[in-house]
């Protein structure tokens, strides 16, 4: 019988994680870096990487790539992919962690339904959906040849519950349609791609329930009193259950949504 130590370690294996320099992304790397993973970080090119690059090498003494990608761009995406397939070094771990999330002064997004662009709805899907659907596919057969492979797909609550308005009130903060609409698909294709490149590559999706940075006092307040562990969740949080599924520790798990949400789909 393995050891827990044993199955967790991912020594040897090269982990791919897209908004990678975001506040989960640097979670995610730092987690699969200790457990002894190589990284390829991508995200948008205006983001810093090479801070977080060094840092991780120094740390854990893994090898860790850079690669600028506007997730928006199919054809940057496609660079992206055929180089990767092009360098030889395999593929064991694919974390489609980068989500188009906008702002609230973003035009169509963070406003009442009836202003809701479609435009914004685009890029949110092409994004949230299709970027991760291009990377799947496109990456699979790096994936199986690996013979321990492993995708997983960052969800959210919002792709399984309607929103509670009362949350928002007196914010400018909102709940667009496109993401909730983003994520529900995304955890659809979660399963559907574990009964479709099963039996060499498992995937599974994790659905992070609210995470703490720095909203609006009154909405803080409101959604702890609706959690019943009494707070929003921070990035650390979710180290435990990135670890497990791209690890041993989850080899008899796929098509899965681990939720993380400190109770908050129980009321």
């Amino acid at each position: 019988m393995s050891t827990i130590k044993e199955l967790g370690d991912l020594s040897g294996r090269r982990a791919l994680i897209t908004g990678a320099a975001g506040g989960l992304g640097r979670v995610f790397a730092s987690t699969l870096a200790e457990l002894g993973a190589d990284l390829i970080l991508v995200d948008l090119p205006s983001r810093d990487f090479q801070a977080l690059s060094k840092s991780l090498t120094n740390e854990w003494g893994v090898r860790v790539e850079i690669h600028p990608c506007d997730l928006e761009v199919q054809s940057q995406r496609t660079e992206l992919i055929e180089e990767l397939i092009r360098s030889g070094l395999g593929l064991n771990i694919l974390v489609n962690n980068a989500a188009f999330v906008g702002t609230s002064d973003l035009p169509g997004w963070g406003v009442r339904f009836e202003d809701q662009s479609i435009d914004t709805w685009r890029r949110a899907l092409e994004v949230n959906l299709t970027a991760v659907f291009d990377f799947s596919k496109g990456l699979s057969p790096l994936l199986k040849a690996s013979k321990n492979g492993s995708i997983v797909n960052v969800a959210s609550i919002y792709g399984m519950h309607g929103p509670d308005w009362s949350l928002y009130e007196g914010t400018n903060m909102g709940n667009p349609a496109a993401y909730a609409a983003s994520k529900a698909g995304l955890i659809q294709l979660t399963r559907w791609l574990a009964t479709t490149i099963s039996p060499e590559v498992r995937v599974n999706a994790i659905s992070p329930g609210g995470i703490f940075r720095s909203q609006p006092e009154e909405f803080v307040k409101r959604y702890e009193t609706k959690t019943p562990l009494g707070r929003m969740a921070h990035e650390d949080d979710l180290q435990g259950a990135i670890a497990y599924l791209t690890s041993d520790l989850s080899r008899y798990v796929t098509g899965t949504n681990l939720i993380i949400d400190g109770g908050w789909g129980a009321l």
